[in-house]
């Protein structure tokens, strides 16, 4: 049979309640006492119940955080952020990978039904606005990276359409007029959304055209960009420059133009999104919009915290400040 913590108290001749707060720190409690309930828990080798008592405190002192993948450095660097916060507020951090699958993020999610874990952060997410209000009126979750049009959830992440107006106006200013857009099919996905209308504005305000055939849109996976470079190339009217909504869809484009013998930095610009670690690691080294990762997950995970502690919740749009770098890919050193 298991050792129980009467069994503990009974060897060391105190109460359970002396047990539980020697267990717990209190200070409450004499040396002479503490040090005989810890002697009797190591001849006992009693192992204490935490997850049992965390769920009736209704507290575990521990975040999910649920991501769609983790082959994107963009996400382990997020995840270290909140995990740099999360350790000086006493929290861990655990991580789960849905792989973009709406019935592994439910499944997944129980964690916080049945109080395994005190609250949730999304990165990117298959609920809907309307299941994450219903969500947010009885657990603490927050979305960050990817915002979901219509939820009333804490949210963290970068001015998506200010962010890709900002790269599409530093290649105009380089003299490109005719840039390729490389986005992804569709409805749902407001940061995708958002970028392609920060690019646009760009164009817009610096009175050039838009041009249809200069818009390829697919997913997010590497393929893609690949795939992209090819229509682009094929056009009889290329484009001069490129921006992609992430940069493994610019990273795509940069190794299809090599293949073709086109230099990306030289013969076409090629700008992403994001700032991967993989950005500094290629040759060209690639221009992108830097998403300031650990800030964001510092601070959600801060304002989350903040919320699993208050009955007046925090459901604010939080928006930090995204930076636009310029490498070899674009020309720049």
């Amino acid at each position: 049979m298991s050792v129980t913590i009467k069994d503990v108290a009974k060897e060391a001749g105190v109460s359970v309640a002396t047990v539980s707060r020697v267990l717990n720190g209190s200070c409450s409690v004499s040396e002479d006492t503490a040090q005989r309930v810890n002697d009797a828990v190591k001849k006992l080798r009693y192992s204490p119940n935490f997850l049992g008592r965390n769920l009736r405190k209704r507290e575990t002192n521990v975040i999910l955080v649920i991501m769609p993948t983790s082959e994107h450095s963009l996400y382990s660097k997020i995840i270290m952020g909140m995990q740099k916060y999360a350790e000086t507020v006493g929290y861990d951090i655990i991580s789960a990978v849905t792989r973009s699958a709406s019935t592994v993020e439910a499944r997944q999610m129980t964690m916080l039904f049945n109080r395994t874990v005190d609250g949730v952060v999304l990165l990117g997410t298959q609920y809907d606005a309307k299941q994450l209000n219903e969500l947010a009126e009885n657990y603490d979750i927050a979305l960050c990276c990817e915002g979901v049009e219509g939820a009333n959830v804490l949210t963290v992440a970068v001015d998506d359409e200010q962010a890709a107006y900002d790269a599409a106006d530093a290649l105009i200013k380089k003299g490109h007029k005719r840039i390729g857009f490389i986005g992804i099919k569709s409805d749902t996905a407001i940061s995708a959304i958002a970028r392609e209308n920060g690019f646009k504005r760009a164009l817009d305000e610096h009175g050039i055209k838009i041009d249809d055939t200069l818009f390829y849109r697919e997913d997010y996976e590497y393929d893609s960009g690949a795939k992209a470079m090819d229509y682009f190339a094929s056009l009889k009217d290329r484009p001069t420059a490129i921006f992609a909504i992430s940069d493994l869809l610019a990273i795509s484009v940069i190794n299809k133009a090599r293949d073709m013998g086109i230099k990306a930095g030289e013969d076409i610009a090629v700008m992403g999104f994001d700032n991967i670690t993989m950005c500094e690691m290629m040759i060209p080294k690639v221009s992108t919009v830097e998403q300031p990762c650990e800030k964001m997950g510092e601070l959600v995970i801060a304002k989350l915290i903040e919320n699993i502690h208050t009955d007046n919740k925090d459901n604010r749009y939080y928006t930090v400040k995204h930076r636009v770098i310029l490498r070899e890919s674009t020309g720049d050193k």
